[in-house]
């Protein structure tokens, strides 16, 4: 389930407030600029649909977004918990950092959790299939997917050189549960 929990940035005891409600959460996270939709595939997608049938099976959502922030490319990514790297890809993710560019997801399949850290608050965001996420330029953030990491994401990109990770050097992302405690 979707789910967002919002923590002072200071106290990791207990959330301010727990939200399953996928418009509550629109509007929780609207408030900080980041923007969370649903979408729905225009056909069935299978474990073995290809990278260009699922961009495919999702064309008017991407599209549309496109247009609205000026994407220029799009790509499939996937990773499962038998992938051979998996702590080494959940490790370049788990320190706080910012990108110059939106960071936007679209998870097909799978779930991940996406720590914002835009003011004195961390919202905790649990994605899960059939959610994107898109996350302004510039906001310090953090994301893990657990040490099973299992999911299948639509990415979009102004540029490559936009999505590098610039880290904030703070270590607060050691401070908060991580997914496989959330």
């Amino acid at each position: 389930m979707t789910t967002l929990k919002v923590y002072k940035d200071s106290d990791t005891s207990k959330p301010l407030k727990t939200l399953t409600d996928i418009d509550s959460i629109a509007t929780e996270l609207h408030s900080i600029g980041v923007r969370i939709e649903r979408w729905q595939a225009n056909k069935a997608l299978t474990a073995d649909t290809s990278n260009d049938d699922i961009i495919a099976a999702y064309r008017d959502s991407v599209d549309r977004l496109m247009n609205e922030y000026g994407f220029k490319s799009c790509d499939v990514v996937a990773l499962k918990p038998d992938h051979p790297q998996k702590a080494e890809f959940r490790k370049k993710f788990l320190d706080e950092h910012i990108h110059s560019d939106f960071e936007v997801r679209f998870f097909v399949d799978g779930k991940g959790l996406f720590y914002l850290h835009p003011n004195d608050k961390v919202y905790c965001l649990m994605c899960e299939k059939n959610d994107l996420i898109s996350v302004p330029a510039n906001t310090k953030h953090w994301f893990d997917m657990g040490e099973n990491p299992n999911f299948k994401c639509i990415r979009l990109f102004t540029t490559p050189e936009g999505w590098v990770a610039q880290f904030t050097g703070n270590t607060i992302a050691k401070s908060f549960p991580t997914f496989d405690q959330f």
